[in-house]
C-alpha cells in the first residue's frame, strides 16, 4: 500500500515499536508519559480504558499514532503504543481484527486499495462518506476528516523549475512529448506499479515516460535525487512531506485531479467504539487542527531537524493546549 517510506531519522524510533509476524501485532510498549488534559480529557472520560495506538512506520504516522496515543493518555486511558507497522495492511487488519483500536488512515487508501474501487470520488466529503458507509461492515468507524491531504505530487528542483518552466502535470506531459529525455522521474517501486500511481498518472496525461526514464528508490533517496536533479528531473513526493520546503522544491499542480484525494481520519475498530464512546469527542478538535502547513511542519522536524516523532507530537499538543505535561 502506499505511503511505507521511512523518514531518515525515525528508525530508532521503531525500536521501541511493534515487532511483527505477518500482519499480527505481537508487542508494544505502554505509554508512560505523564500528560493531563488542556482542552480535552478534561473530567478523564477514558479513566481505566485499555487501548491500543497503531500507525504505518512513516515519519506522518508515526506522529499521527503519537498524538492519538497522548491524547488517550491524558483522557486517563492506559495506552500500548504499537505504532510503526510496515505498510498498510497491517495496521488496517489490526484496527479491523480488534489487536489495535485505532489509527489515523487516509480516505483514498482505503477506498481504492482496502476497499477495492477504481476511481476516486474528487470532493473530499464525499470520498470520506463513501469510505464511511462502505467500511461500517467490517466493523470499522470512520471519524470526520482532516483537511489535512496528504496525496501524491510530482516535484523538481528550483534549478530545473527555472530551466523547464513546467507548473502543471500537463506541463510534464507536454515536456515529455517534446523531450523525453528531460522528464525523467524518481518514483518508489510501489507508485510504479499502482493504478492511482505513475500508470494511472501516464495514462490521464498522455506521458510519454518510457521505462528508460523510470529510476525506481526509496522514498527518503527521492528527495535528496530530486534536490540533485541528476538522476531525475521528476520526483515523486507527498504534499504533507516537510522536505518540500526544506529544499525549496516546486509541486507540479495537478491540474486534471487525477490524483485520489487522501484525507486523514480517525479509524476505529467499531466495538472499542462502543465500548469507549469517549473517543470521538476527544480526538474531534485534534482532527479539526490538521492540516498540510502543520503536517509539512511537524513532518520537518523529524526528517530534516532529526528529532524524535514522539517528542515532536507531545511538543505540538502542548502547545496547541490540548494536553498539559503532569
Amino acid at each position: 500500500m502506499r505511503r511505507t517510506r521511512m523518514g531518515s531519522a525515525v528508525v530508532a524510533a521503531l525500536g521501541t515499536g511493534v515487532l511483527l509476524a505477518g500482519c499480527g501485532l505481537t508487542s508494544g510498549s505502554p505509554l508512560v508519559d505523564d500528560v493531563q488534559p488542556g482542552t480535552i480529557g478534561k473530567g478523564l472520560p477514558l479513566k481505566g480504558a485499555e487501548l491500543t495506538v497503531t500507525s504505518k512506520e512513516f515519519t506522518e504516522q508515526l506522529i499521527l499514532g503519537q498524538i492519538l496515543g497522548l491524547a488517550f493518555k491524558a483522557a486517563g486511558a492506559n495506552v500500548l503504543d504499537r505504532t510503526g507497522i510496515q505498510g498498510s495492511i497491517g495496521g488496517r487488519e489490526a484496527v479491523r481484527n480488534g489487536d489495535a483500536d485505532v489509527m489515523y488512515e487516509y480516505t483514498g487508501t482505503a477506498w481504492i486499495t482496502y476497499l477495492g474501487n477504481d476511481k476516486p470520488i474528487a470532493d473530499p466529503q464525499q470520498q470520506w462518506e463513501a469510505v464511511r458507509d462502505a467500511d461500517a461492515k467490517n466493523g470499522i468507524t470512520w471519524l470526520p476528516p482532516a483537511e489535512l491531504n496528504n496525496t501524491y505530487a510530482l516535484a523538481l528542483n528550483p534549478a530545473n523549475a527555472k530551466k523547464y518552466g513546467t507548473k502543471t502535470l500537463s506541463d510534464v506531459a507536454a515536456l515529455s512529448k517534446k523531450d523525453p529525455s528531460a522528464a525523467t522521474v524518481c518514483v518508489e517501486s510501489e507508485f510504479a506499479s499502482r493504478d492511482d500511481g505513475l500508470n494511472g498518472m501516464k495514462k490521464a496525461y498522455g506521458m510519454n515516460i518510457p521505462a528508460s526514464g523510470v529510476s525506481k528508490m526509496d522514498g527518503g533517496i527521492i528527495y535528496t535525487e530530486v534536490s540533485k536533479g541528476s538522476a531525475c528531473t521528476f520526483g515523486e513526493v507527498f504534499t504533507t512531506d516537510g522536505r518540500i520546503k526544506a529544499m525549496d522544491l516546486t509541486l507540479m499542480a495537478d491540474d486534471r485531479h487525477f490524483f485520489p484525494n487522501y484525507n486523514v481520519a480517525p479509524e476505529i475498530n467499531t466495538k472499542a467504539l462502543k465500548k469507549y464512546p469517549a473517543m470521538a469527542n476527544v480526538l474531534e478538535p485534534i482532527t479539526k487542527k490538521l492540516n498540510n502547513t502543520t503536517a509539512r511542519e511537524l513532518n520537518a522536524k523529524v526528517d530534516v531537524d532529526g528529532e524524535d516523532p514522539h517528542a515532536v507530537a507531545k511538543e505540538w499538543m502542548v502547545k496547541e493546549g490540548f494536553i498539559k505535561e503532569g
